[in-house]
Parts: structure tokens; sequence; C-alpha cells
């Protein structure tokens, strides 16, 4: 831990593709369909469009419309409904997506004294629990609006590209973070700012635009490729009943993956 007067640091990390193996599109997709909240065919669909994506990733453009029908997707959907579904799931569908390298990175940060923040794109829902479970200290993560107990379809607050960057110069200034000390982890070209917010930035398994511009600017880059059952790996208390509150972050990229997969075979036809 920091001494007085020394400054505080931390290590910010992505979590799809960084921490998780797969995106929450393919790892939520089929227990949805179970729990009746989206068909067989969405989730054939997400499936090949998550592919898609993850070869190709996606400008702002896409992302915005990706943002919009997501929205649209779990307007209406019981949260208590939700809260079931996940709370049945998560651990057998999260914890052997978590990679090996990403575990250790994290164990070391907390070894050098370092804070551990997931910052993602991701819904609250299920950013905080996968948090909780890799003992982060805390998260910035999408939050989606609920009224009456049922999701709205609006997003409260959207954790995207340089909101990223502004969220982590908030927490500098309330946690007393240098953030020249500080530490990024991210495969995203739109997570540039993020990246450029610390004096560490490292690209992550990058998509081709961040590959390219973390040779251009000499970030290193890191390839990690060894899932591990989280389980084995670390010492985790028992779930908690917020736990299950998961679904919706799957959900937000269920919704994203399935416009993709439609965008696709649009543009293709």
């Amino acid at each position: 831990m920091a001494s007085a007067g020394t400054p505080r640091t931390a290590a910010f990390f992505d979590l799809d593709k960084t921490i998780i193996a797969k995106s929450s599109v393919l790892a939520f997709s089929k227990p949805f369909q179970a729990g009746g909240l989206i068909s067989r065919r969405s989730v054939l669909r997400s499936a090949y469009a998550q592919f898609v994506f993850m070869v190709g990733g996606a400008d702002h453009d896409q992302v915005e419309k990706m943002r919009q029908f997501m929205s649209q997707l779990t307007a209406g959907w019981d949260v208590s409904t939700v809260r079931e579904i996940v709370a049945d799931t998560l651990h057998n569908v999260v914890d052997p997506l978590v990679y090996d390298e990403a575990v250790r990175l994290i164990e070391e940060h907390r070894a050098a004294g370092r804070d551990v923040v997931i910052v993602s794109t991701s819904g609250s829902e299920v950013v905080e629990p996968i948090g909780a479970l890799l003992g982060a200290d805390r998260v910035v993560a999408t939050r989606l609006a609920v009224d009456d107990g049922h999701y709205t379809g609006e997003i409260e607050y959207y954790a995207y590209a340089e909101e990223k960057a502004r969220a982590i110069r908030d927490l500098a200034a309330s946690e007393g973070y240098d953030l020249e000390q500080c530490w990024a982890y991210s495969d995203s070209i739109t997570d540039v700012p993020m990246l450029e917010a610390v004096g560490h930035p490292y690209a992550v398994n990058p998509d081709k635009e961040l590959r390219r511009e973390a040779t251009a600017r000499e970030w290193p880059v890191l390839t990690f490729s060894r899932p591990v059952a989280l389980q084995s790996r670390l010492h985790l208390p028992p779930p908690k009943p917020t736990l299950a509150a998961l679904a919706v972050g799957g959900a937000v990229a269920v919704g994203a993956a399935v416009w993709v997969g439609a965008r696709r075979r649009l543009i293709s036809a």
C-alpha cells in the first residue's frame, strides 16, 4: 500500500477479450434462450455476429447502432426473471472463461499495492459480479435504467471510448491515483483514450487497428491464450445474491451481436 503522502496507483482492465476469453454474447445466449428471453434464432445469429465482430471489429457508427439496438432488446425484461436465470449460471458460465494470464497480472498488481479497476462497456450487472470474483477494488461499467422492476430500454450511463478515459481521470482525482504511474489493458481500438490516460498502456489480444496503433506508439502487446477455471485458480468467497443481477450485461452484449449479424446479412444480400 502507498505510504502517507505517496500517490496511489491502479491497474485498469477492460473486460471482454482482455480478462475474459469470450464475450458475454456467447457466454450467456444459451441461458437466456433457456429462460425464454431470446429465441433460438437470435442465439444462432448472435454467435455468428460475435465471430464477425471479434474478427473485424466495429467503428463508432456501428457501435452507436448496437447501443440503440441493445437498449430496445432489453426493454420490458423482468428484472427478477433475469436474476433467477443468471443466479443459476454465473459460475458455470464465467469461471472457465477467465484468462490465466489476466488473473496472474491482477495478482501481481495487487501484490505491488496497486488498486485493480475493471472498466468495461458491458453492463454493470455483468462487470460488478466478475469484478467481485476477481477481487477488483472497483468497476466502471454501463448502467441500464430500471422502472417498476423492469428494464426501460434506456441507458443511464454508457462507458464507451472517451467516457472510459473520463471515468479514469475522475477516479484519479477522487482516489489520488498518479495516472503517470498507472497501468491499463485493452483489446480494442475504441479504448485508445483509456490507454492514453495512463503512463503504462498495454494492448491485449488487440484488434487490427489497435495493434497498428500500439506498434506506432511502441506500446507493449500481450497475447492471452489460456482460459482457466477460476475456482481452481483463486480462493473465492461463496456467491452473493447480488451476483444474480449479471444477466442484463449479457443481454446488452446479445443485443449488440444480434444487430451486427442483421447488419452484415443486409450488406451481403
